[in-house]
């Protein structure tokens, strides 16, 4: 089996693409979905938040969601909107968000090679979310969500998609984030050969986002291999939907966290306490850290800048020097008394996308008593943290810009 290969995917047609194109599954709530997609009947929120065709405040992990989830795309189907290509292709995929471009290639890749781990995970996953995304593709016979995956460099890669990608998309598409996403796709058997050998030769391939999908699968394929007498390897169930890019392309934005209380603490207190581990250091200005050990801290409408002390940054274990580590280890947990940053109620998390303005918000609202603001985790950081084995604490990487739900996938038979 190879790491990688080709499928027919199911896609919209050209002219629909801006109709389909979605958010993924696990940015937006149920009542943000609901609005989205109103007086839109093709998004694909339908399909991968069907709860919105059914009565609020129905338990989205119900038989009827994935029930609806099934009608909503093969109705999709039926009504010409979405169309399976005749044979298995590779596709290039453009994302561009501001000066920011990056080319992958959608591909279907070894569950077998998940499981063996020669495709890479950081992230635990929780056991009810793995569900939902069994059901879904169980009740969709598809793969609907791809995962985010990051690759070694591949000049040969990068070379072939560059030419696959250089005259006009297929799919072309501006999100109303501002962010566009370009579809071609590579059909040449010459070149699909070329770039599935690239992809044998690379020793791993490392999960970005998409833990749980990628974990579904795998279970997915475990039962219908169980299930099949016949089985050959060759089955649509052996592989997942993925889009590979190039890890020096990829953004890494900062994942900051904010605090409900100081744990007791008057503000003075609280810095003095802090000032056991890091120089703190009063700013005019908001602080976005600029190198590892930095953190910025909005405290009573104020921002300061932390330094984490030489010494206690001087740790060689790739989960441990992070910088989420860090501060946990060595403010959220011994000051603030937040340890598990999966259970405490106290602590929430802001993706970097929203900015240090989001941070100030919060706090200035009354809802959060402090903000910290973190440099952001480096691919380097993941891929070694990957390669050990190792598991990274919640909520440490935010990609961006981040895949469309809609534009291709994966159907299972």
């Amino acid at each position: 089996m190879h790491l990688i290969q080709p499928f027919a995917g199911l896609r919209p047609l050209p002219e629909r693409a801006a109709e389909v194109a979605a958010p993924p599954y696990d940015v937006l709530s149920s009542e943000e979905a609901r609005a989205r997609a109103a007086g839109k009947p093709w998004s694909f929120l339908h399909v991968s938040k069907p709860e919105i065709d059914l009565p609020a405040g129905i338990d989205v992990y119900s038989a009827p969601v994935y029930a609806r989830a099934a009608e909503n795309l093969q109705g999709m189907i039926a009504n010409g909107v979405l169309r399976r290509d005749d044979t298995p292709c590779y596709y290039a995929y453009r994302l561009v968000m501001g000066g920011h471009a990056q080319t992958g290639l959608v591909a279907a890749a070894s569950v077998a090679d998940y499981d063996s781990n020669r495709i890479r995970k950081h992230e635990l996953t929780h056991p009810d979310k793995e569900d939902d995304r069994v059901r879904q593709i169980e009740a969709t016979r598809a793969q609907t969500g791809p995962v985010l995956l990051a690759h070694p460099t591949a000049p040969t890669v990068d070379a072939i998609l560059a030419e696959a990608s250089a005259g006009a998309p297929e799919a072309d598409v501006t999100a109303d984030t501002g962010v566009r996403h370009m579809i071609w796709r590579i059909r040449d058997r010459g070149t699909i050969e070329r770039i599935t050998a690239a992809f044998d030769a690379m020793p791993a391939l490392y999960i970005a986002d998409g833990h749980h999908r990628s974990a579904a699968a795998s279970r997915v394929a475990a039962a219908r291999r169980a299930a099949n007498p016949g089985h050959t390897g060759s089955e649509g169930y052996n592989y997942f939907l993925t889009v590979a890019f190039p890890q020096q392309q990829m953004r890494i934005f900062d994942y900051n966290r904010v605090v409900t209380d100081l744990n007791g603490l008057s503000p003075e207190a609280f810095l003095e306490r802090v000032r056991g581990s890091y120089a703190v250091e009063a700013s005019s200005a908001p602080v976005r850290p600029a190198r590892h050990g930095e953190v910025g801290l909005f405290l009573r409408d104020r921002w300061y800048r932390l330094q984490i002390r030489p010494q206690l940054a001087e740790v060689k274990d790739p989960v441990a020097r992070l910088d989420v580590s860090l501060l946990t280890e060595h403010l959220l947990g011994p000051v603030l008394g937040i340890h598990d940053l999966r259970r405490d109620k106290r602590i929430d998390f802001v993706g970097g996308i929203r900015g240090l303005g989001e941070l100030e918000r919060r706090v200035a609202s009354g809802e959060m008593a402090a903000a910290f603001a973190l440099y952001p985790t480096t691919l380097p950081d993941l891929t070694a943290v990957a390669d050990a084995g190792q598991i990274m604490p919640p909520k440490s990487t935010w990609f961006e810009p981040k895949l469309a739900d809609g534009l291709v996938s994966h159907l299972l038979d």
